[in-house]
């Protein structure tokens, strides 16, 4: 099992951040099908609770939000009219079309569990559609888009591999023993100071801020586990290892992304707020 995760690692590593040094198309296409396969995976795991969270409802509400990344505007009634953002107006259209699907299910009594249904619908747009955009939107940023994006991933799987390496030699205490039995509170300081330390090594490197280099290790470090607990909680709910078995040794894609999702997010609006 070892030797395949190493394998899966050292191939897809490298191979990301040439996606992410090449972008465009390039990057777009493997990271929205990645993003598809982590909606039918995230369904699967919703269906599996009891509830419904069709796919034909969820992709293309998910969809909507990758395609259109940034802050795409159209102007109504002419020159002198009104500018609508068109990511928002589809976020808007998909969660009514999640509560008008929930609101049928319990109105022809198809199911009983049509109040979690709309939640469950709804945490998947924002999940997978909505924080899976910062993905797009952050390679789309003006300057040295490549890089930060890099820099985000790179940062977030420090952090995880540093957590893994300072758990296994000297972690004691668990974090958190009913989501997590393996993650240790010595795993996710030794974490934070690995993610930290490195990414602002690899922000000299790459020749970009410094000071923003720390705040983000600080941040992918600190928060990104957060998002890995999250779906741990909603496999432990349905007892379940494993969101997928499409990575060797890594699990599903949700597995591989659920801590990326919040990281890319964060690096996005770092750098809006600062530039």
């Amino acid at each position: 099992m070892l030797l395949k995760r190493a394998l899966v690692t050292f191939t897809l590593g490298p191979l990301t951040l040439v996606l992410i040094y090449f972008g465009g198309w390039f990057f777009f296409l493997p990271f929205a099908a990645l993003l598809i396969i982590a909606a039918v995976e995230y369904s699967q795991l919703i269906d599996k609770l009891g509830w419904k969270s069709p796919l034909w409802l969820l992709i293309p509400a998910a969809f909507l939000q990758w395609f259109l990344p940034l802050d795409v505007q159209v102007q109504l009634f002419g020159d002198n009219g009104i500018q609508v953002d068109l990511v928002g107006v589809f976020l808007l259209i998909s969660l009514l079309a999640a509560m008008g699907y929930a609101l049928w299910l319990y109105e022809k009594r198809t199911d009983e569990n049509a109040p979690a249904a709309w939640l469950a619908i709804t945490g998947g747009i924002i999940l997978i559609g909505w924080l899976g955009s910062h993905f797009f939107r952050l390679r789309g940023i003006p300057e040295s888009a490549a890089a930060w994006t890099a820099l985000a991933m790179l940062g977030t799987w420090i952090a995880d591999s540093g957590a893994y390496v300072f758990g296994k030699s000297i972690g004691r205490h668990k974090l958190s023993p009913r989501l997590s039995p393996n993650k240790t509170v010595e795993g996710y300081v030794g974490g934070i100071i690995a993610g930290t330390l490195f990414t602002v090594i690899i922000a000299y490197f790459l020749d970009l801020d410094l000071i923003l280099a720390l705040v983000l290790g600080l941040l992918v470090s600190t928060v990104s586990p957060a998002g890995d607990l999250g779906i741990s909680m909603l496999k432990r709910s349905v007892g379940v290892k494993d969101s997928g078995k499409i990575l060797p040794g890594h699990g599903g894609a949700l597995d591989r992304i659920d801590s990326l999702l919040w990281s890319v997010a964060m690096a996005y609006y770092l750098l809006l707020l600062t530039s």
